[in-house]
């Protein structure tokens, strides 16, 4: 997928205009169309399936439609303050990146398409209704009324259900769940598996003339455009190594990679081609998204455990549990291509080096905050080896792991626990150094 349709269409997915804009339009253009079926099929429709429609006069169909437009717009009222609440407590009691999860909800989008759709319905079909000063009937809409009456019906069902989803959706395990499954998506996208990875070739050593290709712009880095660089790099006969990611901050000005010539110094027309094919190339924007940023999904869940974690909170299990959607992730990740990408030219020299964060400096962004906020709680400090343990079975190279591990004991030993939980933590160390030895001595497949 293009990385800049990737990037539009989740910046999409998160607003909950689309659905109930669609829906209004629908609404309008079906309230042109229907009345010009009723006008056409009104004398040829059998009685038993003439039965089933509206059969009272133009005042009946006026009560009808302006009581189902009246209490709709009261429902949508009451649908968009239950969901600014829920917003307001997701962002207050566990963390403010869940927001996005939020309004991408698919169902909470299409209940409010449902309701506007059927309030603009039922109020433009006021229209087509005719009838003189003296109640003498000219036309009814009897399809269009009725439709809009089943429409009403299944409003008040979408009311109901859309409570029980808010529910639902406002407990802390369907959130961890729901950014848990929108992590795992961008990892299997963003990245391909080990075992299908092609061996890394050579990268270009950058030379000591190699000039800096500046950010164009402040803000959160949120896609990059390899096709594009790789067509500048070739074009100016370059290379260019990106030093930043998807989920990087960037301050414009700020340099970002290096390029030079493989040939001669690129002069000033060359660089200013390579500058402005990176404007080009690279999305910037005011928030991290899901796109391309395999790192989001854990700073968010990340973000959940340190609330957790808060003295205003004070909700340890909670923390434990996200730990555990945090060890997932990790594991999975463990099992992807994270090296660099190259991108080659049809001559097969790397042209384009662009940077992707290792498992270790994802480890070090999923374990440190609760490490430090949790070093307080036995059960968060046991979950944390328990989380390293769980990985240690899913690398290859474990030194990132037996680094925090260091860290991990180094703050057990200056908390203040008594001899019994050391020694339940010592336990818990010493259960990731043997996953560790089995896993990368091969006694263990």
């Amino acid at each position: 997928m293009m990385p800049t349709f990737a990037s539009a269409r989740d910046s999409l997915r998160t607003q909950l205009w689309p659905l109930p804009v669609i829906g209004v339009v629908v609404a309008v253009i079906a309230r042109i169309a229907l009345p010009l079926v009723d006008a056409y099929v009104e004398e040829s429709l059998p009685p038993s399936l003439a039965s089933l429609l509206f059969g009272g006069d133009a005042g009946a169909a006026r009560t009808l439609l302006d009581a189902i437009a009246s209490s709709l717009i009261t429902v949508t009222s009451l649908t968009f303050s239950l969901t600014v609440v829920t917003l307001q407590l997701a962002s207050s009691q566990f963390s403010p990146r869940l927001l996005r999860t939020f309004t991408s909800d698919i169902f909470v989008q299409a209940t409010l398409a449902i309701f506007l759709s059927t309030f603009t319905f039922s109020l433009t079909v006021l229209r087509a209704i005719r009838s003189n000063d003296n109640g003498e009937t000219f036309f009814i809409p009897r399809i269009s009324v009725t439709i809009a009456f089943a429409m009403g019906i299944v409003s008040v069902l979408g009311l109901v259900l859309f409570l029980a989803h808010l529910a639902r959706q406002i407990r802390v395990e369907t959130m961890l769940r729901d950014v848990h499954d929108d992590a795992s998506a961008t990892v299997r996208s963003a990245t391909s598996p080990l075992e299908d990875a092609d061996p890394l070739p050579v990268l270009p050593t950058p030379p000591g003339n190699a000039v800096d290709i500046t950010a164009p712009s402040s803000g959160f880095l949120t896609s990059i455009d390899g096709a594009e660089l790789l067509s500048a790099a070739i074009e100016a006969d370059a290379h260019l190594i990106v030093d930043c990611h998807p989920g990087s901050s960037l301050v414009e000005g700020v340099p970002i990679g290096i390029a030079w010539s493989a040939s001669s110094a690129l002069d000033e027309d060359a660089v200013n081609r390579l500058q402005g094919a990176v404007q080009r190339s690279i999305r910037v924007g005011y928030e991290r998204t899901a796109a391309q940023d395999v790192g989001y999904g854990l700073r968010q869940l990340t973000d959940v455990a340190n609330k957790a974690l808060s003295p205003g909170i004070n909700d340890p299990t909670t923390a434990v549990h996200a730990l555990g959607h945090i060890s997932a992730i990790l594991c999975q990740l463990a099992g992807r291509d994270l090296r660099s990408i190259a991108l080659r030219d049809d001559d097969d020299e790397v042209r384009v080096v662009l940077r992707r964060p290792s498992l270790a400096e994802v480890l070090d962004v999923a374990i440190t905050q609760p490490r430090r906020y949790g070093s307080s709680d036995p059960q968060v400090m046991t979950r944390l080896f328990r989380l390293l343990e769980e990985l240690a079975w899913h690398v290859d190279d474990g030194t990132p792991i037996r680094q925090q591990l260091a860290r991990l004991r180094t703050t057990a030993s200056q908390s203040d626990f008594d001899s019994t939980e050391l020694a339940q933590l010592e336990i818990a160390a010493q259960e990731v150094e043997h996953a560790l030895g089995h896993r990368l001595d091969g006694s263990i497949p």
